[in-house]
């Protein structure tokens, strides 16, 4: 009985997320691969980070996907000065009506939402990043010994601009690995700019309306842990990871480029996000097509390469995916 009403839940959610791939294309042109990853980020409960250079509709789409969801939404500009307080929030003295008494009441950040953009995460200072990635893992937030919850689902998409290096602070790898997944945003091909171009001048923008409710979101995200994968696979994945580890059995063009690897929780990822693929697919059961096709978003943040050598994390990635095929 229970495993009809997976089904019936599945089917439901592959309708639900088709309508709104449908209402995002009303705004948003082309950008599939980056839709299938917001997806897959969502009912994973995790974090994406966004890399691409400006101007490519990364707040427009985050914002347009945050209306059709019906979420709270905040867009943050991270900046050189932003301190933590600009993020969680402040005490602020005021009066209480019933006391007659001036209290100290905590005033809430733009931290508190569903769904937070947070705008070039790396031009801000160490310490208000790791106040963000705090809040990213334990969904909640301590100030002046008090904890706060974070209403649900929270998710972060944080954007990196890869072309600007002066005045950043790059994310450390622990911190990097709080991140689900690492979403490449591309430029649009010449016919999707056309396009693009003709939608954006020739008429506003339509307000979208919700066609999820936050309760079914957070249904299909328990959902996706039900879906039942294989030893076999969970051995394959496993096996993924530890080859981006370098040791004695790497072969010497990986080793001499890796320094090290992803650690485990890149092997929960990669896990989960196979079931989140499989389930938008229609299936309710895991493949290796769905763990090889996660595997890039989960990997290339996650290894770090010796410097001086002219390979990119795509490379590697590529070339570790052909090693295991």
């Amino acid at each position: 009985m229970a495993e009809n009403t997976d089904l019936e839940s599945q089917e439901k959610l592959v309708k639900s997320f088709q309508s709104i791939r449908t209402s995002l294309h009303s705004t948003i042109v082309g950008m599939d691969d980056v839709i299938d990853s917001l997806f897959w980020t969502l009912l994973c409960q995790g974090h994406g980070l966004f890399i691409g250079v400006p101007g490519l509709a990364k707040t427009l789409l985050i914002s347009t996907l945050s209306d059709l969801l019906g979420l709270k939404f905040n867009r943050i500009q991270f900046t050189p000065d932003m301190m933590p307080s600009d993020l969680i929030g402040s005490e602020i003295l005021e009066d209480d009506g019933k006391s007659g008494k001036r209290i100290f009441k905590f005033r809430e950040g733009p931290l508190f939402c569903q769904l937070l953009l947070a705008d070039e995460i790396n031009r801000t200072p160490p310490k208000t990043q790791s106040a963000l990635l705090q809040a990213m893992q334990e969904k909640r937030v301590t100030y002046a010994g008090k904890t706060y919850d974070l209403e649900p689902p929270f998710v972060v998409f944080a954007t990196q601009n890869p072309i600007e290096s002066e005045g950043t602070y790059p994310l450390p790898e622990a911190q990097l690995d709080r991140f689900l997944f690492s979403i490449p945003v591309n430029y649009p091909s010449e016919k999707e700019e056309q396009e693009i171009v003709r939608l954006t001048t020739s008429k506003d923008l339509v307000m979208m309306m919700p066609e999820l409710k936050v309760e079914d979101l957070l249904d299909y995200q328990k959902l996706v842990r039900r879906v039942p994968i294989d030893d076999k696979l969970i051995e394959f994945a496993v096996k993924l990871v530890r080859s981006t580890r370098p040791d004695s059995s790497m072969p010497t063009e990986l080793s001499e480029v890796i320094r090290y690897g992803a650690g485990p929780r890149a092997s929960q990822a990669l896990t989960l996000g196979a079931k989140a693929r499989a389930l938008l697919s229609g299936r309710f059961a895991v493949r290796e097509e769905d763990i090889l096709a996660v595997a890039p978003y989960v990997l290339k943040h996650r290894l770090v390469l010796r410097r001086l050598r002219d390979r990119s994390a795509d490379q590697v990635v590529d070339r570790i995916l052909e090693l295991s095929a």
